[in-house]
């Protein structure tokens, strides 16, 4: 007689097993290992503490991943294919606890977490919470955003806000507002990019990446640690999640992109990237998550202009297949390769952003007007796919 589990438990998973239980083994060991007191103290008096973050972040999440897996068929807390879904096997959603608890793990074993954290990791925690509850039942999207309103108050409130405008009353009130919106926008431009395997992790490492170098460059370590931590828990949960031509065997699940993208942007709030320009100090970190907000507003506006969507509460509720993944997948007829470009996209942009910290007033005009003609390209390529 065939159990709930034998039913939803699709024919790769048995067979993926079989290599997930050595690995598991041997990243449970090392996690275990870099645990101990006496080998943490050895990274730090090395001078490798960004390495002891980076690998108890790698070897925790890829540990804790395959034992969500198990958890997610067991509980048939999975992800079901629909038509409007790419995959079609059964899928756990719960990738992004493991990622978490290796996230926060790292940082906590290493004592990193600076009083200016305690706020975003609070907020984010909850929106990890809210969003793990979704993924088990489904939640009105309204009562999402208020989560995320409230998550980005909360950041608010303990201090980080955005100084693009002049301190005053209007110029403080514009700051808030500014920092609701990107925040609450960052999230749920991350959040979409969550449809094909591998794409919301890969990206969630590549922005980190970028944005560690700026934080060691202007020595704001606490910054670049936190971004080591991410960059390494990423890599720890993508070889379930991005396998090549093979389904993934996992999920972030709107836990762990909600988590992941309110994080980055807070992260995004409280550094200081430019000391010589308020203009270059925005623009960093508006190129390092172009093409989260490249995607936001192309989408925003072609669904507005053909009436897909009429009002606030439609768009919260809307799901198609017209993000940019999708659009690049019907242009280059190929998931892989719409992913490819998409991360090479984030690199152009990544590295326009590292260039444009040390650069004068010309050279930056040059370096954004370079990444709009990137953009324009990639609207090109979207184009032709469309027609297709």
């Amino acid at each position: 007689m065939k159990t709930l589990e034998t039913e939803l438990t699709p024919p790769f998973y048995a067979t993926t097993w079989r290599w997930m239980t050595p690995v598991v083994s041997g990243a449970a060991l090392g996690a275990i290992a870099l645990a101990i007191p006496p080998v943490r103290e050895i990274f730090q008096l090395e001078g490798l503490r960004w390495l002891h973050v980076f690998l108890f972040a790698f070897l925790g999440t890829g540990a804790l991943t395959p034992l969500m897996v198990r958890i997610g068929h067991r509980w048939n807390l999975v992800d079901i294919p629909v038509d409007r879904k790419i995959h079609v096997h059964p899928t756990p959603r719960l990738g992004g606890l493991a990622l978490y608890v290796g996230f926060i793990g790292s940082l906590l074993l290493n004592s990193i977490i600076p009083d200016w954290m305690v706020a975003i990791l609070i907020a984010g925690s909850l929106l990890l919470i809210i969003g793990v509850i979704d993924d088990i039942r489904e939640l009105p999207a309204s009562l999402k955003l208020f989560g995320q309103l409230l998550a980005a108050g909360i950041v608010i409130a303990s201090g980080k806000i955005l100084t693009l405008f002049s301190p005053g009353p209007l110029g403080d009130m514009a700051n808030i507002v500014l920092t609701l919106f990107w925040i609450v926008g960052i999230t749920n431009a991350f959040n979409f990019f969550d449809g094909m395997d591998g794409l919301a992790t890969g990206l969630a490492v590549l922005m980190a990446g970028f944005m560690g170098v700026v934080a060691f460059e202007t020595d704001q370590a606490g910054l670049g640690w936190l971004a080591i931590a991410m960059i390494g828990a990423g890599l720890g949960f993508l070889p379930y999640n991005f396998r090549g031509t093979k389904p993934a065997v996992i999920f972030l699940g709107d836990g762990g992109s909600t988590f992941i993208g309110f994080t980055l942007a807070c992260l995004a709030v409280k550094g200081n990237w430019a000391d010589s320009s308020p203009i270059v100090s925005f623009s960093n970190p508006l190129l390092i998550f172009g093409v989260l907000i490249y995607d936001m507003v192309h989408i925003t506006v072609e669904r507005i202009i053909t009436g897909k969507v009429t009002s606030v509460k439609e768009w919260l509720d809307y799901v198609g297949k017209d993000h940019l993944h999708h659009r690049l997948e019907r242009a280059l007829g190929s998931r892989q390769a719409s992913i490819a470009m998409i991360f090479l996209f984030t690199i152009c942009l990544g590295l326009a952003a590292l260039a444009l910290r040390h650069a004068g007033t010309m050279e930056a005009v040059l370096l954004l007007i370079q990444a709009g003609l990137i953009a324009g390209m990639i609207t090109l390529l979207e184009i032709s796919g469309r027609h297709r």
